[in-house]
């Protein structure tokens, strides 16, 4: 990439390379740039293909489930790692993820998606404290918390995710939900703002007020 989009001869492509192996907290990056994947290990591969995405300075960087198969110590080292680099390089980060832990965390703005949906959006806060659509209060009680009663039982999401081949005409969420109405199964509800900077796609949102205070 640095010699294909930033013009860069093959010795300053190879400076620049092992300047962005250490900035993400690769040891003797320059001897590191002769060796092969299967030399490191699953935490440095990932620092590694953080590197690589901003080789060429970009503005936004997309990191799709970037924690995968590491261990909790290592996943939050690297996000630690996101973080630092999105502060001090002013790039967004887009990090789409199943971990509501790491949501929590180090989002600032929150897009739930079901179905290739969005059908909530906010700040963290709001998703956490005021979840406004049946799938995102969902999702948060199906988690376990601390402050949750030994015995308590999790409230699991009934039912199956549709079928995408063939969606549904309404909201695709409307068979799986205990608010649903007559009308869900065939108006589809556009994503409409409930609040400051707080929108959901849900006929019922308005309802939902307070739900999530019981989690």
């Amino acid at each position: 990439p640095l010699e294909v989009h930033l013009g860069l001869g093959s010795a300053e492509a190879a400076r620049r390379a092992a300047e962005l192996l250490s900035l993400v907290g690769i040891p003797d990056a320059e001897r590191r740039l002769a060796q092969y994947p299967h030399q490191f290990s699953g935490g440095m591969r990932q620092r590694i293909m953080i590197a690589m995405a901003l080789a060429c300075r970009p503005r936004l960087i997309l990191a799709d489930e970037p924690t995968t198969a590491l261990d909790v110590t290592i996943q939050a080292q690297i996000l630690e790692l996101l973080r630092d680099l999105s502060q001090r390089f002013g790039v967004a980060m887009l990090i789409i993820t199943h971990n509501l832990g790491v949501v929590a965390r180090y989002a600032d703005r929150v897009n739930v998606m079901y179905a290739g949906r969005i059908i909530e959006r906010g700040t963290a806060r709001q998703i956490y404290h005021d979840p406004r659509h049946p799938y995102t209060l969902g999702l948060l009680r199906s988690v376990p918390r601390l402050d949750q009663p030994r015995k308590g039982r999790l409230d699991p999401i009934e039912g199956q995710p549709p079928d995408l081949a063939r969606p549904l005409p309404g909201c695709r969420f409307a068979p799986r939900c205990r608010f649903a109405l007559p009308r869900c199964a065939h108006d589809l509800p556009p994503l409409l703002p409930i609040g400051d900077d707080h929108l959901s796609a849900c006929w019922v949102a308005d309802q939902l007020a307070g739900a999530g205070s019981g989690r």
